[in-house]
């Protein structure tokens, strides 16, 4: 288990991380989420050692990383696969891995062929695709058959069989009862995989809950109706005191607060023929832009937004920096501070 209490992390007068407190939980894949410059990578190094907390503690299984014998085989963590030596092989890699944390020599070959990297064993690492050197990370991370998996961006460069790897082994490791970290920017993704969310904004914590919880508190689900009957169908609702909002561009009606079940039944009740019934229910991704929404730094325009190019032949209209949005004035004072 990961235990952060307090954590806070600053940068001169940025604070990166502010008072963070969560527990990463075993058997479960637990999704870090956040805006660009929540502080979500600074966060998982700290949890590293690898950067010092201002002030607050992170504990793996009780204890700070550097007092683990052995790291590896307590806590396994991808967090930039470039780090590899590119002049080693991806077996010569992992070598040095094993032998300074006491791995079998075997384990090698076994996390290799688990990742899908047994052909190019041998192979320099500087000569992998973006892919391929993911497939590595995960690889290190595996290698002393860990307890506790933290992996920042996992499936970066993957193609979709990587990614469905990756998702099905990171489920079946919070299966056996291994605690899974996984920080990711891609929503669709994340709401396959991860089963409780941790949620920061500003560095701080906005949302510690299960992924069900969150998207439902977090987004609006209605159920849609449509029909050829469409007056008759309003009129039903109305005497049975259901309110329902009409959306022209779709044609259909849409009602909040009232089970699918119950529609149905009513609209039968009544012979009306409905060519709808569906209950519409918001995506991690409407949720997750809804909490963070007052939590972005970055926020980027489209083509033709005040004092922005609009595309081709903008460059004869140059940006004057009295046209810059007042977001831009800032930037320079914000982006110094670390993810």
């Amino acid at each position: 288990m990961i235990e952060l209490e307090g954590l806070t992390k600053r940068f001169g007068a940025k604070t990166a991380v502010d008072h963070l407190s969560f527990q990463v939980r075993p058997g479960v894949v637990t999704g870090f989420l956040g805006p660009n410059g929540a502080g979500k990578s600074t966060t998982m190094r700290m949890m590293l050692d690898l950067d010092n907390p201002t002030s607050g503690t992170v504990r793996i299984d009780g204890k700070h990383y550097r007092d683990l014998p052995e790291p590896l085989k307590h806590i396994g963590a991808l967090l930039d696969a470039k780090a590899m030596n590119g002049g080693r092989s991806a077996y010569n890699n992992l070598l040095c891995l094993a032998q300074s944390n006491r791995i079998p020599e075997r384990r090698v070959a076994e996390v290799l062929d688990l990742v899908g990297l047994t052909p190019v064993a041998k192979k320099k690492s500087k000569g992998f695709s973006l892919g391929m050197g993911q497939r590595l990370g995960i690889a290190s991370a595996l290698l002393g058959d860990p307890e506790i998996l933290m992996f920042d961006e996992p499936v970066n460069g993957l193609d979709p069989e990587g990614i469905l790897w990756i998702r099905n082994l990171m489920k079946g490791l919070a299966a056996e009862g291994r605690t899974i970290f996984v920080s990711s920017h891609l929503m669709s993704e994340m709401a396959l995989t991860a089963d409780h969310l941790i949620v920061i904004g500003q560095g701080k914590l906005l949302a510690d809950m299960s992924m069900a919880d969150f998207i439902h508190e977090n987004s609006r689900s209605y159920v849609r109706l449509r029909s050829p009957q469409q007056e008759r169908l309003k009129d039903v609702l109305h005497e049975a005191g259901i309110d329902a909002i009409s959306v022209p561009a779709t044609g259909a009606l849409e009602i909040d607060g009232v089970a699918a079940e119950r529609l149905g039944e009513l609209a039968a009740q009544h012979q009306i023929v409905l060519h709808e019934l569906s209950p519409q229910r918001a995506s991690l991704e409407e949720a997750f832009m809804r909490m963070t929404a007052d939590s972005v730094e970055y926020h980027a325009h489209a083509p033709g937004a005040p004092g922005l190019p609009a595309g081709p032949g903008a460059a004869d209209n140059p940006v004057r920096p009295a046209d810059v949005p007042a977001w831009g004035a800032g930037y320079e004072a914000t982006r110094k501070g670390g993810e």
